[in-house]
């Protein structure tokens, strides 16, 4: 059974980082894009980043790029993302996805002074 947990959200201040953790269990991992995805208080689901199963990203959002790099561990299954200069326009729910829309609970993210 496909799972994936997020891990490391809370609430920063704005500057400040955090780094995200995605375990994921009960897939062939290695074969697998992953993406990290968030949900915006009112809004709908916005891809924030994508990682080919080589390790290279392929895709960022503009409105993080330079500012958050998503990485993976394919010998233990894991998947981050750095986040860093957090803005209070991040704030957001953060859930790692696999392309064919298996997702996590999710982790939330709340960037305030």
């Amino acid at each position: 059974q496909l799972q994936l947990v997020e891990s490391g959200g809370g609430m920063v201040e704005p500057g400040g980082s955090l780094t995200l953790s995605c375990a994921a269990s009960g897939f062939n991992f290695n074969n697998y894009e992953m993406n990290w995805v968030r949900q915006l208080p009112g809004k709908g689901p916005e891809w924030v980043a994508i990682i080919k199963r080589d390790g290279v990203p392929s895709y960022y959002v503009d409105s993080v790029k330079g500012r958050f790099f998503i990485s993976r561990d394919n010998s233990k299954n894991m998947v981050y993302l750095q986040m860093n200069n957090l803005k209070p326009e991040d704030t957001a729910l953060y859930y790692c996805a696999t392309l064919d829309g298996s997702r996590g609970p999710g982790t939330q993210v709340t960037v305030s002074s």
